[in-house]
């Protein structure tokens, strides 16, 4: 018996999210300039504010399919007490960071709802 041809989203990239608050805001600087010369990686704005569904301050870490066993060993390593969010960029931005994400340290809820209030419009 034949297995059925499963077509699975292509993984264009991924992202990681750094989060920290007003009390982590310098550990937070401080592991970005570590990853921004250890990597050649495009790193996202410093937000401090959420952002997206984001609920904490964050920065985010932009980064290739080959990049991800060194990155995220790397920061698996490297985080701290700093909260790491990690997901693909398939297209389907909710399923993205709701199904596919990994956590580094401890999860947070995200705020999803942005992604599913704009497939209601």
């Amino acid at each position: 018996m034949e297995t059925p041809d499963i077509k699975a989203p292509e993984i264009k990239d991924w992202h990681a999210h750094v989060y920290f608050d007003a009390a982590t805001r310098d550990k937070a600087w401080a592991l970005r300039e570590r990853i921004e010369k250890s990597f050649e990686i495009n790193m996202g704005r410093f937000h401090e504010k959420p952002v997206g569904p984001h609920p904490m301050f964050s920065y985010q870490v932009h980064f290739k399919n080959e990049q991800f066993a060194l990155l995220i060993s790397w920061l698996t390593l490297n985080h701290g007490d700093l909260i790491v969010f990690i997901h693909p960029n398939t297209g389907q931005d909710l399923e993205d960071h709701r199904d596919r994400a990994v956590w580094i340290g401890k999860s947070v809820p995200l705020a999803l709802s942005i992604f599913t209030d704009r497939k209601k419009d």
